[in-house]
């Protein structure tokens, strides 16, 4: 997936990405996301209509990156933690991940990618779940 981003996909832009598409999501469809966990259903849906269209996760690569960044921005916010790089030895996937307190890793951008490409059998607001709980994460979706 190649991705052109203003700025680059790093741990300290990842807020940004996250208020942009707050922004676009606002002036497109008049969808309020607040950081809010509830927040994650409208996120959800919004997916779920680009999967109804026959979007595919390169048309709208830029787009579903910020919306996973929006999703790591909750949990940062609602959960804790802080955006890392990933680790040099995850062969596939975004370069950034959110690191809990706990030092769990979770990944919203692929989480988001899964939803598009698999639909209600990835549920974002159930893998945000997992994140507070002190429990490992349910099998995360592979998205290449």
């Amino acid at each position: 997936m190649q991705l052109h981003l203003n700025p680059p996909l790093e741990p300290a832009n990842a807020p940004r990405h996250a208020a942009a598409i707050v922004a676009a999501a606002a002036d497109i469809s008049g969808a309020e996301l607040d950081y809010s966990p509830e927040s994650i259903d409208l996120v959800e849906d919004i997916v779920d209509g680009f999967r109804a269209e026959g979007v595919t996760g390169e048309d709208m690569a830029e787009s579903l990156v910020a919306f996973g960044c929006y999703v790591g921005e909750i949990l940062t916010r609602h959960i804790g933690g802080a955006w890392r790089h990933a680790p040099a030895a995850r062969p596939v996937g975004v370069p950034i991940v959110v690191e809990l307190p706990d030092a769990r890793e979770c990944h919203p951008i692929d989480w988001v990618f899964g939803r598009l490409e698999f639909g209600a059998d990835v549920s974002i607001r159930d893998l945000y779940a997992a994140a507070g709980a002190d429990s490992a994460f349910p099998d995360e979706p592979t998205c290449e």
